[in-house]
Order: structure tokens, then C-alpha cells, then sequence
């Protein structure tokens, strides 16, 4: 059976170029970044490096100003609680948005745990943030706002640079999580005006278990945990070079590539939203039309359950996602469907196609080919119906 990968939300496949740096420092230059000799500076220069490229991919002033870890769920953590804690004398209210990732919306949680309060801003039925409705929720006592750049279920893209220049005129600092952003559309932090941003390198054709953090010049900003002097002392513990050097490598890649994937990658999505709309009827877009990632699909099925669709498709070799993966074992509906208005029912029928680079025309026709007949027979047989 020919599989088809439609889920690079949720991960991408690691490209050879990348493969083969990761390669290379798990095998022969495999030195801590911090000993003296050789093999170790051999890794730090890797390692800088990697610095470099990530900086120059997201428009960074340094590449001081990058912090790597183990993830977007790490640098959603350290940005929104290290901020939290160096900024406690000043205030202890931060402003999210209800349709943002569990790692933003659980550290926020912890934060209210000990004491900080937390608002999250609403959406429309698009999936859009209202930058005024952002300037409505700041109070004096207002330290931050996370604002993820796109949303990693239905793709819509954020406002930041409005919200950021709004932020500014109260002294606010801005974090945005551009974990599904980079690498997908051209992203500079220096535009958009933010002063922490998220990264991971498995969206971008990466490894695993690696990520970065933007964190501008000045910006306050406590550790989460103790050890050494590695990463400014912001982020202790050996660095995972392999990986970094992995990142840097489908950073590099992403630049090369971004402008002619992007539209490689509208086309494709174009084409499949166009043949799922005409081809099965009752069937809504979520997310916005015109503000959203290029390679995302999300649609809601109305009368039948989006874990049923996801089993059909995969048993005709078609791998895709009701929502993001960090929640798909949850058998609660989306929190960001939800938040956009869709009922219950609505929601719980909602399908997440993502498309990479690997994806050619024939996939998309081979679900438009196969989806309609899946949908008809799980109707048939639903209750819902």
C-alpha cells in the first residue's frame, strides 16, 4: 500500500541534508560543546554555528539572542514563567489567548496556581485575535502577553505586529509561540516587534528534541533550573549538539527553499480544500480563508466523528489528524474549535490535513478520490446523522 503523510503539523519527516549533520555528531565529532580540546571545539563551533543559521532564518539582531532547548514545549515554558518570575515586583497578570497551545495554556495555569492571574483573550469564528480586544485586557499591573504567530489546528495567522506595537505603548513585553510559523512563512522578529519567540526543529524538517528561544537583548528573564554555565545560564545542561547542529542544518534548508514552498505548498492546499468542499457536502473551513498557513487544511464533517474519518484514512494509507497531536488521544473536542464558536458536534467532526514538501499533486487527488466515499459510509452509520 502507498502511504501518504498529511499530518506535518504534528511532525516532519527529517530531510537526508539534515540527517547526515545529525549523523556526523553522534558519530565521529561527538565532543562537549564546553571541553577544551579538539572533538570539544569542534562542537562548539557546531554549535554556534547552528546559532547563526536559526538567528539569519528569523531576522535576529544576534545570534546571542537565541537560547536552544529541548523543544517548543521547553521555550513556550521558560518564556512565559521566566518572564513571570523576574517581572513578579512589577505585576503578576499576563494576557494569552484561548485558542493557544497546552504548553502556553498549562504554564499559564501553573502560574495561576501560585498566584499570578491570567487572562485569556477571545477569538473570532476564524480562529483571528482582535488587537484591541488585547489592548482592552491590559491592566497596570499587565507584564506579559503570549500570542501564538499560527495556530497549530486550524492554521490562522496572528496579528502580531499589531499586537506587539500595542504592547509597547503600555511597557509589556510580547512572546509569541512560532513553533508552526518558521519554516512555513517568512518570519522576522525584528518586524514583528516581539521580544521572545518559540521554535522547534521537528516542524521544520529537523530533529526531534531540539528547539530555540529568541530572547531580545534586555529582555528579563529567570532560569528554570539550576547547573551550569551553558546557554548564558538561562538553560544549564550538557547541549544537545547533535540535534542543534540538525536545527541549524533545516534552518538553513528552510531559507534556501521558503519562498518557492510556499507557493508550492498554497497550490496544494488550494486544490484540496476546493476538491473536499465541492465533492462532500456539509462540510465547513475552520480557521480563516486568507490568513493561515500555507500547507493547512482543517475542516469540520458534519454528522460524523473526526477519529472514525482519521481510522478510514488510514486504513487506505492516508495519514492525517483531528487536531494537534500533543491533545488527539483526548476524546474531548478541540479547546480551539470551541473558542471559535463550533458546537460540540461540529467540532468533534473535524479533520486536520498538513502538507509538506514531500506532497505531490496525486496525493491530494488520491483523497479527494477517497475521502467522499469514507464520509458517505460513516454517515450512513452514525447516529449523528
Amino acid at each position: 500500500m502507498r502511504r501518504i503523510y498529511m499530518d506535518h503539523s504534528a511532525t516532519t519527516p527529517v530531510h537526508p541534508r539534515v540527517a547526515a549533520v545529525v549523523n556526523r555528531f553522534m558519530l565521529s565529532d561527538y565532543g562537549n560543546a564546553s571541553s577544551v580540546h579538539h572533538f570539544g571545539k569542534v562542537a562548539r563551533e557546531a554549535l554556534e554555528d547552528a546559532r547563526s543559521q536559526v538567528a539569519d532564518l528569523i531576522g535576529a539582531d544576534s545570534p546571542s539572542e537565541l537560547l536552544f532547548t529541548s523543544g517548543g514545549t521547553e521555550s513556550d515554558n521558560l518564556a512565559i514563567k521566566g518572564v513571570a518570575y523576574a517581572r513578579r515586583d512589577q505585576g503578576r497578570h499576563i494576557i494569552t489567548s484561548a485558542i493557544e497551545h497546552q504548553a502556553v495554556l498549562h504554564a499559564c495555569d501553573a502560574l495561576e496556581a501560585e498566584g499570578f492571574e491570567i487572562t485569556k483573550v477571545g477569538v473570532d469564528g476564524q480562529g483571528r485575535l482582535d488587537p484591541e480586544a488585547v489592548r482592552d485586557a491590559i491592566r497596570g499591573d499587565t507584564i506579559l502577553i503570549s500570542i501564538m504567530l499560527a495556530n497549530n489546528e486550524v492554521g490562522t495567522l496572528q496579528p502580531i505586529e499589531e499586537i506587539a506595537a500595542i504592547a509597547k505603548e503600555y511597557d509589556v513585553l510580547v512572546h509569541t509561540d512560532a513553533v508552526q510559523a518558521v519554516g512555513q512563512i517568512s518570519v522576522d522578529v525584528e518586524a514583528l516587534g516581539v521580544d521572545l519567540m518559540s521554535l522547534s526543529g521537528h516542524k521544520m524538517y529537523g530533529p526531534k528534541g531540539v528547539g530555540a528561544l529568541y530572547v531580545r537583548r534586555k529582555t528579563p528573564l529567570q532560569p528554570l533550573q539550576n547547573g551550569g554555565h551553558h546557554e548564558r545560564r538561562l538553560r544549564p545542561g550538557t547541549e544537545n549538539v547533535a540535534g542543534i547542529a540538525g536545527m541549524g542544518e533545516a534552518c538553513l534548508l528552510a531559507k534556501e527553499e521558503l519562498a518557492i514552498r510556499n507557493q508550492y505548498l498554497l497550490r496544494l492546499r488550494d486544490r484540496l480544500i476546493d476538491g473536499i468542499m465541492s465533492e462532500i457536502p456539509k462540510v465547513y473551513l475552520n480557521g480563516h480563508p486568507d490568513h493561515r498557513l500555507p500547507n493547512n487544511v482543517n475542516v469540520s464533517i458534519v454528522g460524523i466523528e473526526g477519529e472514525s474519518i482519521l481510522l478510514s484514512l488510514d486504513m487506505k494509507g492516508i495519514a492525517a489528524s483531528s487536531g494537534s497531536a500533543c491533545t488527539s488521544g483526548s476524546l474531548e473536542a478541540s479547546h480551539c474549535l470551541l473558542a471559535m464558536g463550533l458546537t460540540h458536534e461540529v467540532a468533534h467532526g473535524s479533520v486536520r490535513f498538513t502538507l509538506g514538501r514531500d506532497n505531490r499533486q496525486e496525493d491530494v487527488d488520491e483523497v479527494i478520490r477517497e475521502l467522499p466515499a469514507i464520509v458517505e459510509r460513516l454517515r450512513a452509520m452514525s447516529p449523528l446523522s
